[in-house]
């Protein structure tokens, strides 16, 4: 690894943002409408990291229903409706992380969101925590054809950048950001303790494990 990177390309959900709590409410009202039980908020942070339609399969798994895709439309839309509407009430930044956003940028870095979570989701998220304005590109979950684990949202930045994969860093928690930035050939740091799904990241051989953002620093 490196000491400095032209550009620093984070995860969102359990990287920069502890959003657990309004995607686990958003859950659970979906699930009540449907008279199935409530889903406890540990669970939630196992099961973010793939998308919204991935988080409802989850859910229905552990319901120990079939997850077929008819049930799956039933969820997501009130699922995604109650989520927009409460995009923010409990989420908040993990600690240092504009701070450290503010000095990359300061010292010439270009930084990107790559994330799997829905642009519709995404934008107004960055928007009310006041992050939207640090990045240069936001690369969503269906920017590109395939999302993390896939290489495309990587590429999609490096080629939007115009910069090479040794430039650049991927910062994120889970085996999606690894995936992703293996298959796209950059390095790759992940937070310990983010949504991981309940895997130690150290185990999935990330190029470094920091505890704080301000680390990259």
């Amino acid at each position: 690894m490196k000491t400095h990177y032209d550009a620093y390309l984070f995860d969102l959900d359990g990287t920069l943002v502890d959003s657990a709590p309004d995607i686990g409410a958003a859950l659970n009202h979906s699930l009540v409408l449907a008279k199935l039980p409530s889903v406890s908020l540990d669970l939630v942070r196992h099961w973010i990291g793939h998308g919204s339609r991935m988080l409802v399969h989850q859910a229905l798994l552990h319901q120990q229903m079939q997850p077929e895709d008819q049930l799956i439309d039933q969820l997501i839309e009130p699922f995604l409706s109650y989520y927009v509407a409460h995009i923010a009430d409990h989420s908040q930044l993990y600690p240092n992380t504009l701070d450290t956003l503010i000095e990359l940028k300061q010292r010439g870095a270009r930084l990107a969101i790559v994330t799997n979570k829905l642009t519709e989701l995404s934008v107004p998220l960055l928007t009310a925590l006041g992050l939207k304005a640090s990045f240069d590109l936001i690369v969503c979950g269906d920017t590109t054809a395939n999302p993390k684990p896939a290489a495309d949202p990587i590429q999609h930045v490096l080629d939007t950048f115009k910069i090479e994969s040794h430039q650049a860093l991927m910062i994120g928690d889970s085996d999606a950001d690894i995936g992703a930035a293996r298959a796209a050939k950059v390095d790759v740091v992940c937070l310990r303790d983010g949504y991981n799904h309940g895997v130690d990241v150290s185990s999935l051989n990330p190029d470094r494990v920091i505890d704080n953002l301000n680390e990259l620093l």
